[in-house]
């Protein structure tokens, strides 16, 4: 089986701001298979400090149903350190989604660049808040070069 480039996000949110807003673009990604759920654990971390982890499938029945669309596969690759390692970074009294997730859209054009006998020379993932910086550097850069007259 082919697999494509592996994901690995860990989102924290403050439990009363939860709105059900996530689950249903995440199941839509899902569906339109652009992404495969690998591995999904919820972190709990308390006031004390002290923090709670429970994989999907260790959820209550009725919490259970809401992730059970995901068809998520739950392999177990997040591990305790993993976890450990969240909750350090995490506020107190906030929960965390620690998530795995396969790019199955790049798998037909993976599989096409190793027909082709092509190597992976780089990569690498850049934050969206780094492109928008680097972007309003340059528009303002152009703006500067519009407005100056010409020596």
């Amino acid at each position: 089986m082919s697999y494509g480039p592996v994901d690995f996000i860990a989102l924290e949110f403050k439990t009363e701001q939860l709105k059900g807003e996530i689950m249903p673009e995440l199941l839509d990604l899902v569906q339109k298979q652009i992404v495969r759920v690998i591995d999904l654990v919820m972190i709990q971390k308390y006031a004390d400090g002290s923090h709670e982890a429970v994989e999907v499938q260790q959820l209550a029945p009725e919490l259970l149903g809401v992730f059970d669309p995901l068809h998520a596969e739950i392999s177990g690759i997040i591990q305790v350190e993993d976890i450990d390692m969240i909750a350090q970074a995490m506020d107190n009294n906030t929960l965390a989604a620690a998530l795995l997730f396969e790019n199955v859209w790049a798998v037909k054009f993976k599989d096409a660049v190793i027909r082709a006998k092509g190597n992976l020379l780089a990569q690498g993932r850049i934050p969206n808040e780094e492109i928008e910086n680097v972007l309003a550097i340059f528009a303002s850069t152009d703006a500067k070069k519009l407005s100056s007259p010409a020596a």
